[in-house]
């Protein structure tokens, strides 16, 4: 017969346990277990770490994980939780077709699952088990236009756009300071100094300091914003927000993009920063660490050691202007209003060519001030750009 609840207790007495005792081991481990939660030990890890990341890092880091781990294993003890448990949450984001996302959750629960280890409340990261349970994300490069009567057709709607003026204002302002497109979104008016003609702000990605020069045509822009969204702690404000306390959203550019029937096969937010890359170095001539700079890249001197956010600040200030007078000139208008053809290009002209052709317009045109000289510059330039817009 089996033993009896007496006889249990007998046989702890026999062993030198004390039966009370034992209960009470029992129900505090039950209640250490529950005050380890994986959503306790998730919050108390964000907690650590989030002061030094960037206000826009860390709440996607959060809400991923609210949103799609904590309904399925935040209330589990973060020591009885082994890969077999974890697998089906992490698949539940694949499944919904949002690959990336299941890798970035899965890697958040690792460090989650790292830190328990290290402070004594779990044994194994059992996260580490799954790390071929996702097929890889494939690379995408973020799309290109190298016809030029497509680019002069973007370009066109982006002129001609007749949204709100918040958005027109994003749109115009975002080819003359080359930022990511989500900082551009997030720009703050605390942070933007006309008069000074710069815009100060932290980077969301690397959550360093950086510096924007602002040129001419970028400082108008905003000077027409200004009185529209000054009230707003952000330059560009969510229309639907009526405290006006949060930026507006990437899906205001998107659907600004589609209504101009601009596909994200077209044109990125993110190709601005390549396309002025290319220009500004190939075309211009500015040295590609003062480029790099510009677009918050890590740049590194030959000693190993990073420059601050003010270096090379005079020739950045220059190099802005410079690009928005580019942006600015003749040439790109006349693309833009369609009255510029192909037919350097379809002639068989070597696109190769097309940095040598637009360095000597450019220089020309510094040079030579008199109106033929300016006009045979000028030629050359549109020669360049159209042969240029074929190999950016």
């Amino acid at each position: 017969m089996p033993a009896t609840g007496g006889a249990g207790r007998e046989s702890k007495f026999a062993a030198g346990i004390d039966p009370g005792e034992h209960r009470k081991a029992k129900k505090a481990a039950r209640v250490a277990k529950l005050a380890n939660s994986f959503e306790v030990v998730v919050r108390e890890w964000y907690a650590k770490h989030s002061p030094n990341w960037s206000a826009n890092h860390g709440d996607r880091i959060i809400r991923r994980l609210e949103r799609d781990i904590f309904p399925w294993l935040g209330g589990s003890p973060v020591a009885d939780i082994a890969a077999p448990q974890l697998l089906p949450v992490i698949r539940r984001i694949e499944q919904r077709g949002a690959l990336e996302t299941a890798h970035r959750a899965l890697a958040n629960c690792g460090q989650v699952f790292r830190y328990a280890v290290a402070t004594g409340r779990a044994e194994h990261d059992p996260s580490g088990d799954l790390k071929d349970a996702l097929p890889p994300v494939k690379g995408t490069h973020f799309a290109a236009v190298t016809d030029p009567n497509k680019v002069a057709g973007i370009l066109r709607a982006l002129d001609a756009y007749e949204g709100t003026l918040i958005v027109r204002c994003a749109l115009r302002l975002a080819p003359l300071v080359f930022v990511r497109p989500g900082e551009l979104r997030h720009a703050e008016w605390a942070d933007i100094d006309s008069d000074a003609a710069q815009w100060r702000y932290t980077v969301f990605k690397t959550n360093t300091q950086h510096i924007v020069p602002l040129s001419r045509q970028a400082v108008e822009i905003l000077r027409a914003l200004h009185p529209l969204t000054s009230r707003s702690r952000y330059a560009f404000p969510s229309t639907r927000n009526p405290k006006d306390d949060r930026p507006m959203s990437s899906n205001a550019i998107l659907s600004a993009r589609r209504r101009m029937s601009i596909g994200q096969d077209q044109m990125s937010g993110h190709r601005f920063r390549a396309i002025t890359r290319t220009i500004l170095n190939e075309v211009l001539g500015f040295r590609p660490d003062f480029i790099e700079h510009q677009l918050a890249h890590a740049v590194r001197d030959p000693n190993g050691r990073a420059y601050n956010r003010t270096a090379h600040l005079p020739e950045r200030r220059e190099m802005m202007q410079e690009w928005a007078d580019y942006v600015e000139a003749d040439y790109l208008d006349k693309l833009k209003a369609g009255t510029i053809g192909g037919s350097t290009v379809a002639g068989g002209r070597d696109p190769s060519t097309a940095p040598g052709t637009l360095k000597r317009g450019v220089n020309w045109l510094r040079k030579m001030p008199g109106d033929a000289q300016r006009a045979l510059a000028t030629g050359l330039l549109l020669e360049g750009v159209l042969a240029a817009l074929h190999i950016l």
